[in-house]
């Protein structure tokens, strides 16, 4: 990456006439010489700026190997589940989360491969593709940034808690890969509550009531409403015991395993022996803005 002076240096060579070259000192925002102020001087001063700062698409996958290695490997494995499905390689009915079949026939890939379902190819499938990319991403390289164990054991503890709920007849779902995807969308608009979030460029409204956003379109628009519901309890059930509940007593009662820890070592990942998540630091006085604030004391 060149220094900002270079950049000018190389713009003045390629762009300018020689002649003038020696005339010309271009400093932040300004372009003086021995002659009267030359005009345009700031869109000048813009062009190079914006020339060589322009975002750039990174062809050879190097959008996908620049994905966390987490929402990377969750994402690809609904991706291929979904085209899997779509070619009708297996029967959805087949890994549908029915507890009768598990105890009776052992037929344990039922507990966990349902969450990789996300139906066929449709609208709604790309939604859901794009929560992961977007909001689990921003989750990853955020809050968790450097804690991939934390953020691990946030997806598993998700996935106990709806195989959990699961059991409650009301709450059955045959399928609880939408109800995942839910959860991360709602642990993301607690971490980024103040956010701005454009739902098809109709509404405009806070990341915090982005989960009952879509929950209402989801209902609207015809589907089922409590794989949706099923994600945002677990997501407040989860933010409420690692973020809400320590700060209002001090104590930590879901905690990292270490076996997560040296999971995610073995993985390639940094490891904390403590089995403790790092929390970042919190502003006082500031009440439900995400992680990095702390409930108001009155």
């Amino acid at each position: 990456m060149m220094t900002y002076p270079a950049l000018v240096d190389e713009t003045r060579r390629r762009h300018l006439p020689k002649k003038r070259i020696d005339r010309l000192v271009i400093g932040p925002g300004v372009m003086r010489s021995s002659r009267p102020r030359i005009t345009k001087t700031f869109q000048l001063h813009k062009l190079f700026l914006v020339y060589y700062t322009r975002p750039r698409v990174v062809l050879n996958g190097g959008f996908y190997n620049s994905l966390p290695p987490i929402s990377k490997a969750y994402g690809t494995a609904c991706l291929l589940a979904t085209t899997a499905l779509q070619f009708e390689l297996y029967n959805p009915e087949n890994v549908a989360l029915v507890y009768s079949l598990v105890f009776t026939r052992f037929q344990v890939w039922r507990l966990f491969l349902n969450f990789f379902v996300l139906g066929k190819f449709s609208i709604n499938f790309g939604i859901r593709l794009l929560m992961i990319a977007r909001y689990g991403v921003q989750l990853e390289k955020g809050p968790f940034e450097r804690r991939s164990a934390d953020f691990l054991w946030m997806m598993l503890f998700g996935a106990l808690s709806l195989l959990a709920l699961s059991a409650i007849p009301f709450f059955w779902s045959p399928h609880l890969g939408i109800s995942l995807v839910f959860m991360l969308l709602y642990v993301w608009s607690r971490e980024f509550p103040t956010a701005q979030v454009n739902i098809y460029g109709l509404v405009s409204l806070k990341a915090f009531y982005l989960p009952w956003a879509m929950l209402a379109l989801d209902v609207i628009f015809g589907s089922r409403i409590m794989p949706d519901l099923l994600g945002i309890i677990a997501g407040h059930l989860y933010y409420f015991l690692t973020v809400l509940y320590p700060l209002s007593s001090g104590k930590h009662i879901l905690k990292t395993p270490n076996w997560v820890h040296k999971l995610v070592l073995q993985w390639g990942h940094a490891y904390q022996a403590t089995g403790r998540p790092v929390q970042p630091e919190r502003a006082a006085d500031v009440a439900f803005r995400g992680r990095s604030y702390r409930l108001n004391s009155d």
